[in-house]
């Protein structure tokens, strides 16, 4: 039960339509037969037997174009790429983990209710699987699985009544009643190198990776952590200077999600929007004025928060009034412009802790969103042979 992702390039204009691309061609008579015969109608234009025979002149090859000089930002932006690969090839996913942490598992016989709650008061957003009754890890808790729990009773309301008999174990059985295709559990050996660990975790939707490693004498599994993707590039920002170097704007690397952006108004109903989540695979729709103005961020957290007092009729409530919800020390949404480079953008990272950014002009209209996952494919695969990766996650990350 581990979160899902994925980012698709800005388009470019079309070039106008109905202008004339050449000179206009017109069709000569030639009066063919004797003065006699001669009509008004068009006649026919024969063609010589020597048109046929007569060689036609050889096509001069075109002159080949002369490649451009690279640009000095070019080289600086794959020698910013390069030194970040080299970093993660250089560490192991246990370098990630802070010197102090503590990590909370639950375990699958809890129920959604009681998650909820230990979710609201430890301040997670969400936690490893325990199965007590195989000592094995089982998978990962995110906040998109109480989307799941959401929608479905919300199609489902004469059993809402069960919802606090609801276990973790059944959530997998809501994933298919939804027609939700469940996320592949990802993780990995907290001795891993951490390259191959998140080129791993780019192939999946998910947006965490749990660290297990194996106990040989007992033959079982144990979670170390779990570290996520924001965790990971502030790692790369506080250690690798060459973020510096990469200047290039988004509108150059082609990096966010232009098109197709999904948006809401604050008079959107909650529900409408959980279920937009859901299907969309998404865990943000930012929130808009009719002109398109930025106004807000609704997340999927916002949804907890919702939930926390237990009582599933606020979920009528409009955006606006879950936002005016929100605690005071919710740290805002973050944006960027279309001109930014991902220096300025790690900048941001190294001193603010983000999900995402909202790419907007000078009058805050939305643009685009560029997510943490739209970073991470860009830093591990831009330029690299066999750099395609499938599966890449939307701007919900």
């Amino acid at each position: 039960m581990s979160e899902d992702t994925e980012v698709t390039p800005a388009q470019t204009p079309t070039p106008p339509h109905g202008q004339s691309t050449g000179p206009q061609r017109t069709r000569s008579q030639h009066n063919t037969t004797p003065p006699s015969h001669a009509s008004n109608d068009a006649q026919a234009t024969f063609v010589r037997p020597a048109d046929l025979l007569r060689p036609k002149p050889a096509l001069q090859p075109s002159a080949p174009s002369r490649p451009q000089p690279e640009r000095q930002i070019d080289r600086d932006e794959r020698a910013g790429l390069q030194a970040c690969r080299d970093f993660l090839r250089a560490r192991k996913c246990y370098d990630v983990l802070p010197l102090s942490f503590r990590l909370i598992e639950l375990d699958v016989g809890l129920t959604v209710k009681e998650s909820l709650q230990i979710m609201v008061q430890c301040g997670i957003v969400s936690a490893p699987l325990w199965d007590s009754s195989t000592s094995t890890y089982a998978g990962l808790l995110t906040v998109n699985d109480y989307l799941n729990v959401v929608r479905y009773y919300n199609l489902h309301a004469d059993r809402l009544k069960d919802v606090d008999k609801l276990i973790l174990s059944d959530l997998k059985d809501v994933e298919k009643v939804l027609n939700v295709r469940a996320p592949e559990t990802v993780s990995a050996s907290p001795e891993a190198i951490l390259y191959d660990a998140l080129r791993k975790q780019l192939v999946s939707r998910a947006r965490r990776i749990p660290l297990v490693s194996y106990d040989s004498d007992t033959q079982r599994t144990m979670v170390t952590s779990v570290i996520t993707q924001y965790r990971i590039l502030k790692f790369i920002a506080m250690n690798v200077k060459e973020t510096d170097m990469l200047k290039k704007p988004l509108a150059v690397i082609k990096l966010g999600t232009y098109t197709e952006i999904v948006r809401c108004s604050m008079d959107s109903s909650v529900l409408d929007v959980v279920d937009i989540m859901v299907t969309k695979n998404i865990s943000s729709v930012p929130v808009v004025t009719t002109e398109g103005v930025l106004l807000n961020v609704f997340e999927a957290v916002d949804v907890i928060e919702i939930l926390k007092s237990g009582d599933y009729g606020n979920l009528t409530w409009t955006v606006g009034r879950a936002l005016s919800a929100r605690s005071a020390t919710h740290p805002g949404i973050y944006c960027c412009s279309i001109d930014d480079g991902l220096d300025t953008i790690f900048e941001t990272i190294k001193k603010s802790r983000i999900h995402r950014m909202m790419v907007v002009d000078d009058s805050n209209v939305l643009k685009g969103v560029l997510s943490l996952s739209d970073i991470l494919h860009y830093l591990l695969v831009d330029g690299e042979e066999h750099g395609h990766v499938e599966g890449k996650m939307t701007y919900g990350a």
